[in-house]
């Protein structure tokens, strides 16, 4: 069932998808979201591109997914929140940024002082400029594996036991990150 209402066979869904959701190296990439409500804005975005994310909330799903990886040729699931859109789905397509290394090390302390740097790894990408200024998302093994253990996954229990960790991604293309750098006061670009 996709975020949509609407449902498919397997073979149904990848013949629908294809065409959009595939990507440079020839690999069916199948998005999926485990809460609707929650992940709105990943679904949003995700469907602006013009993809179909699928509806996975079920308990058994996580496991289901890993089955259907290993049964399915050149597929694979990916969750619409465990990176940038244009990492999930990677096309031949490169977005030069507007930052260089240096003015990116120059903001970067703004970042680290407002999040929890065990936790959150700050990572600078370029994307399109209508993409948001900083999205937050959490690697796909981690997660799945994490899930696996809560569920008693088996041999998977030292997951379980590992911190949560995160991706800050800062969109080097965005207006508002470039206003970073050309702000003056201190107190207004903490507050930016």
């Amino acid at each position: 069932k996709n975020t949509d209402g609407k449902y498919f066979t397997v073979e149904e869904y990848q013949e629908s998808i294809k065409e959009f959701q595939t990507d440079k190296d020839g690999q069916l990439v199948m998005l999926y979201a485990t809460d609707q409500d929650a992940q709105y804005t990943y679904i949003e975005k995700a469907k602006e591109r013009g993809y179909d994310v699928l509806l996975m909330e079920g308990a058994l799903d996580n496991h289901y997914i890993n089955h259907m990886e290993q049964k399915l040729e050149k597929s694979k699931f990916a969750r619409v929140d465990a990176d940038t859109i244009d990492k999930l789905i990677a096309k031949d397509l490169d977005i030069p940024s507007k930052l260089t290394e240096e003015q990116q090390n120059e903001i970067k302390p703004l970042f680290e002082v407002a999040v929890d740097t065990k936790s959150y790894t700050i990572v600078f990408e370029s994307l399109s400029e209508s993409d948001h200024p900083v999205s937050i998302t959490q690697p796909e093994f981690m997660r799945r594996m994490k899930d696996m253990q809560e569920m008693g996954g088996g041999g998977m229990s030292f997951y379980g036991d590992l911190p949560d960790q995160y991706n800050l991604v800062v969109n080097s293309n965005h207006s508002l990150v470039n206003d970073l750098l050309t702000e003056e006061d201190g107190d207004r670009k903490q507050q930016l």
